[in-house]
């Protein structure tokens, strides 16, 4: 596969590391900021583009890789599509669904794929308790919680569109805990009803919302408990429990740390103690699982079929977080699906 990736920010060197690995090209890539853009080319061989819409229309070029703010998400999507090259996002996917429904749409008519980057579905936990779960192993649902007590200090949000609404879309929620979000969502199903309380600026100089708490109730009758936060100092691992009339299943990071079903004669659970996660640092991540997202992206494009995280996926991730988002600006209950 061959990649042109738009922005150079944090994240995008753990994507030019990911592809570097599984052998993808890295062909050129894209930044507002020249200096910054030149300097992420020279640094993994790659041409800088000053231009978006330049990259977009190269014709050595399979996909373009999205790693910029979201509220520029629809107008590089259009670029790329129209260019013929399928396209992949950095989460969150858009600002609103309105946003991500004109993506799907966009791509669906040029015939390109569509894929929204959620790494934590490809966990080797994460795929294991999901198919435990399909299983039956641990029997009916009735609670999957996640929390995301991370930190992160004042100099994270002090450059401009930092934890702004126009920019961002919020704080905790949009941007630390989507992933813990998604794949609440993966293992237990559509989330039907969130109500929720938010913090704005709890600890922080920023707009939104740094620490956020919300009861879920998912469309299987299952119940559920969201906490998004970067105001916990000093930060903790992410953790997702899976609550079933079986038994218990714990994720804490990007491992599986507790196994605890009654009679189970299953496959070996594959338990870990050591945990990968950005808690304290955005950058203290694993980049296994964003290496078998891209060989799923690249897999799917090439045989023409829907990636695992679709935008049909991250349509779902983020009518979660707005949903959170809602009942806490609104002070009630709010269905969402």
């Amino acid at each position: 596969m061959r990649v042109g990736l738009v922005g150079t920010g944090a994240i995008s060197h753990k994507h030019a590391e990911s592809y570097d690995a599984i052998g993808y090209d890295l062909v050129a890539c894209s930044n507002r900021g020249r200096a910054k853009g030149e300097a992420f080319a020279a640094k993994y061989g790659c041409t800088f583009e000053p231009d978006y819409r330049d990259l977009c229309a190269r014709a050595d070029i399979d996909y373009v890789d999205v790693c910029t703010f979201p509220d520029s998400h629809v107008d590089i999507c259009r670029a790329a599509a129209d260019r013929g090259k399928h396209v992949l996002l950095q989460k969150p996917m858009a600002l609103t669904l309105a946003e991500c429904r004109e993506m799907i749409e966009i791509c669906r008519k040029a015939g390109v794929g569509l894929g929204v980057v959620s790494q934590h579905r490809f966990d080797e936990c994460s795929m294991f308790l999901r198919k435990a779960i399909e299983d039956g192993r641990l029997g009916r649902l009735l609670q999957v919680d996640g929390y995301v007590k991370w930190h992160r200090p004042q100099s994270y949000y002090d450059p401009p569109g930092k934890g702004a609404w126009a920019v961002e879309g919020g704080g905790a929620l949009i941007n630390q805990g989507i992933h813990t979000a998604d794949v609440m969502q993966y293992l237990g199903g559509p989330v039907r009803l969130a109500y929720a309380r938010w913090q704005l600026a709890a600890a922080h100089r920023m707009e939104s919302e740094d620490l956020v708490n919300a009861v879920l109730e998912y469309e299987n009758g299952a119940g559920g408990v969201l906490q998004a936060a970067t105001a916990v100092w000093p930060g903790y691992p992410e953790r997702i429990e899976v609550h079933g009339v079986r038994g218990t299943a714990v994720i804490t990071g990007d491992q599986l740390t507790a196994w605890d079903v009654e009679g189970d004669a299953g496959d070996d659970a594959p338990l870990s103690a050591g945990v990968d996660s950005g808690a304290a640092d955005p950058m203290a991540i694993s980049i296994e699982n964003l290496q078998r997202q891209f060989r799923d992206f690249g897999a799917a494009v090439a045989g023409g079929r829907e990636p695992l995280v679709s935008g049909e996926e991250g349509l779902a991730a983020l009518r979660l977080v707005l949903g959170v988002y809602q009942s806490a600006r609104d002070g009630r209950p709010v269905e969402l699906l």
